[in-house]
């Protein structure tokens, strides 16, 4: 490790250790000492002067939070000397000037992607099923049994045969501790029987009846954009008949999404149908019908302006902000340089930057959108007795995220610098090339579920304490900020930013090693282990109170 400690900008007044501090130490930076009052665990920070009550916290170059008493300089930042705060904003036509990065040495790349007819290129192929209402989740799961798992995409049945040994231990009256799970490199990987078909996707919720009618317009919306996702080849659509969610509405909102859709669609209403019996298996035929003429299609070369890629963190540490989001941020960079698309969610971590964003919006109808969500959302949080300072979790300040303000200044450098070009509101689909900002909340599933809806066909999800989040129908690539968590989370971490933290890599090698992954990613070249694992999960927002 070249440094122990880091100043991430030049106005900051507290310094971030990257590695156990003792007390009693003196530490020096550029010229000044510092005498450590108490322990500083690597990923938290201490204080390079002496403040007052109330006196401004600055990090990331951005007011994070003020002195909740009177602070002596070398003392470690906690929730009890420390408050969040976040600065005001609003619209002051700035002339952003932004200087791409050079990205001649990508001339010419491609991936191999699937082309849909509407010109879009998915980074897998997918039949989906969608059930209208909750009621028909039970169908999906048993449809789920019988053709996910018999198709060779499932990854269950080494705990199927682990529970199998246990059973057969606890028969012969033997130790059952002494039954051990095979090894990854033991198993053998299921056989697909559709070779260019990634996956069979079910979208299971809890919405479609029962709730209010503006939650079912929503899922609906929500819905229609996972049909029309360029990562979707096919879908099936089950139905109940009488709930909220009607099958019209669902393709009413598919065809004001795309006019042209034009993917195998089929429907089955079980209240129409003869029996359950009736209804699944007409839906399991047909499916299979449909399978075998997706399976014709296959991957083709696509220019990388095709790309669309959502940009995520969660389980977030004090390294957060230092590694893995600016690594990505530099790989949105390097993206948006080569005309592909951004999308930057998670409303609630956006809290403290809002000034940066609006300053880098191209033009004011889109900077004055940026503020409205904000302003509502913010005041919608509030009106329940809540607020963004409740953001950070017990695990993000354990590991040195003490405010929002400092959560959200490092997890916007997911963004990277580019101008915003977009303001999305949720399950709007992104359009134009470039950098935009998608408003969900900052719950890992709902935020991934909203990049998905607006068009996102890889995620990269950073992670500093490790998370198993993935989706149905975008492959989601983990980011580990530090090495630790990738050597001991292994099975879940893809791309390890260690080395940034180490000293070893730049921001900017980090980046490009993160774009070259999803190049491969994007063409079926390596498979994220989220895909691998069949985490997909998928969380409709309510648009209630969520952090």
């Amino acid at each position: 490790m070249k440094h122990r400690i880091l100043k991430i900008h030049a106005k900051d007044n507290v310094l971030v250790a990257l590695t156990d501090l003792r007390k009693g130490e003196t530490v020096s930076f550029e010229g000044n000492d510092y005498l450590l009052l108490e322990e500083i665990p690597a990923k938290h920070k201490f204080f390079m002067n002496d403040l007052q009550s109330g006196d401004e916290i600055i990090m990331y170059g951005v007011l994070a939070g003020k002195a909740q008493q009177a602070i002596t300089k070398g003392s470690r930042m906690t929730t009890t000397n420390t408050k969040h705060a976040a600065g005001a904003y609003d619209y002051r036509g700035v002339q952003f000037d932004w200087k791409a990065p050079d990205v001649s040495k990508y001339a010419g790349r491609t991936f191999n992607g699937y082309h849909r007819s509407d010109g879009r290129v998915g980074t897998a192929n997918y039949w989906l099923f969608i059930p209208t209402v909750f009621c028909e989740n039970r169908n999906l799961d048993v449809i789920r049994e019988a053709m996910h798992n018999t198709l060779g995409y499932a990854v269950t049945d080494k705990y199927k045969a682990y529970t199998n040994q246990l059973i057969e231990a606890y028969r012969n009256g033997e130790d059952m501790a002494s039954v051990l799970l095979a090894p990854a490199s033991a198993r053998k990987p299921s056989e697909r029987i559709f070779k260019n078909v990634d996956g069979i996707k079910f979208l299971t919720h809890q919405g479609g009846c029962g709730g209010i009618r503006q939650d079912a317009a929503v899922l609906s919306k929500l819905l229609a954009a996972y049909a029309d996702h360029p990562n979707v080849g096919g879908v099936t659509v089950l139905s109940l008949g009488c709930q909220n969610l009607q099958t019209q509405d669902f393709l009413n909102d598919l065809k004001t999404l795309n006019p042209g859709f034009d993917k195998p669609l089929y429907v089955f209403e079980q209240q129409q149908s003869q029996s359950e019996e009736q209804l699944i298996g007409d839906a399991i035929r047909k499916t299979f019908e449909g399978l075998t003429a997706l399976n014709k299609l296959e991957r083709k070369p696509a220019t990388l302006d095709k790309l669309c890629i959502g940009v995520k963190c969660g389980g977030s540490d004090g390294f957060s902000g230092i590694s893995a989001n600016p690594s990505v941020g530099y790989c949105s960079d390097l993206l948006v340089a080569l005309g592909g698309k951004v999308l930057l969610a998670e409303f609630p971590e956006l809290c403290g930057v809002e000034q940066e964003l609006v300053d880098r919006s191209v033009n004011e109808a889109t900077a004055r959108k940026f503020m409205k969500l904000m302003k509502s959302y913010d005041e919608m949080v509030t009106n329940a007795g809540s607020s963004f300072s409740m953001n950070p979790s017990p695990g993000n300040i354990k590991d040195g995220l003490i405010t929002d303000a400092i959560k959200s200044a490092g997890a916007a450098r997911k963004g990277g610098t580019s101008p915003v070009v977009d303001v999305l509101d949720y399950t709007e689909p992104a359009t134009k090339p470039g950098l935009s900002l998608v408003c969900t909340p900052g719950n890992d599933v709902e935020a991934t579920t909203g990049k998905a809806a607006s068009g996102a066909t890889l995620i990269l999800f950073t992670t500093g304490l490790g998370t198993p989040t993935g989706n149905p129908v975008c492959p989601t690539i983990k980011v580990s900020t530090n090495s630790n968590l990738t050597k001991r989370m292994n099975d879940i971490i893809d791309i390890d930013c260690g080395p940034v933290i180490e000293g070893e890599k730049t921001i900017q090698e980090m980046g490009e090693d993160i774009l070259e992954y999803c190049i491969k990613a994007a063409s079926g070249e390596v498979i994220p282990k989220a895909v691998l694992l069949n985490q997909d999960d998928f969380i409709p927002w309510k648009r209630g109170v969520s952090l």
